[in-house]
């Protein structure tokens, strides 16, 4: 059973939200605010972080930066700020992923799932198959990307990488100077159609251009993005 850390200070929605995820399966714990939020997470390390946003103390963007710096967990806002400038803000501070209230449970439950898909682990391989499943790192410059095993390196370098920023990266290297557009990578990446500003992408991109070097993805204004395998 999947565990949420649901961090909301209205008691009402708090409640409602924590009796919707438990109808729908999930183990719920939950804080008032985000100093209590934050050690709850420290101890619990739950499966998905859901925050409130409008918080006393410390608020839901101070605490989805927190809790990326320790963990690549993924992070859900909830608020009922919809401004665009909100949106990039909670995403460029290290969040996954944003519901503006008033939301329906069952939306809230479907981005979940979501998030939790794309940190499934990976199934082994059957005994014996290992080496037929194992594929050579592409190279693209001083970037190294090896698709199963999801090792990157720069300048023979690990990388540390969101799970976001991996299928991201997935994405770019499976078509490597090719144009994948922003409804594209919505749809391979984060799972279903984005309801609100696609700029989530462009959040991503440019996370994953501070890591891999920002010449490595090419913005083909009006379009999207491409991944150059030789770059300047």
């Amino acid at each position: 059973m999947h565990e949420i850390l649901l961090v909301e200070d209205d008691e009402l929605i708090r409640e409602a939200t924590r009796l919707t995820l438990e109808q729908n399966g999930y183990r719920v714990r939950t804080a008032a605010d985000g100093v209590a939020g934050l050690a709850e997470f420290r101890e619990r390390r739950p499966d998905v972080a859901v925050l409130d946003i409008m918080m006393p103390g410390l608020n839901g963007v101070s605490l989805a930066g927190r809790i990326r710096e320790e963990s690549g967990v993924p992070v859900l806002l909830i608020s009922a700020r919809n401004d665009p400038v909100d949106v990039v803000m909670g995403l460029e501070a290290g969040a996954d992923d944003y519901v503006t209230k008033p939301f329906d449970g069952s939306v809230l439950v479907a981005r979940i799932r979501c998030l939790l898909r794309r940190v499934a682990p990976v199934e082994s391989a059957p005994q014996g198959q290992e080496k037929t499943l194992q594929a050579a790192p592409l190279c693209f410059g001083d970037l190294e990307f090896c698709p199963t095993t999801l090792d990157v390196r720069r300048n023979g370098r690990p990388l540390a990488l969101t799970t976001t920023e991996l299928k991201l990266l997935r994405e770019f290297a499976a078509a490597p100077s090719a144009v994948l557009t922003r409804d594209l990578l919505l749809e391979r990446v984060w799972d279903y159609a984005w309801s609100g500003d696609t700029r989530v992408v462009d959040v991503h991109v440019q996370r994953l251009r501070a890591k891999i070097g920002r010449e490595r993805i090419e913005t083909v204004r009006g379009f999207g993005y491409k991944l150059v395998a030789h770059a300047k």
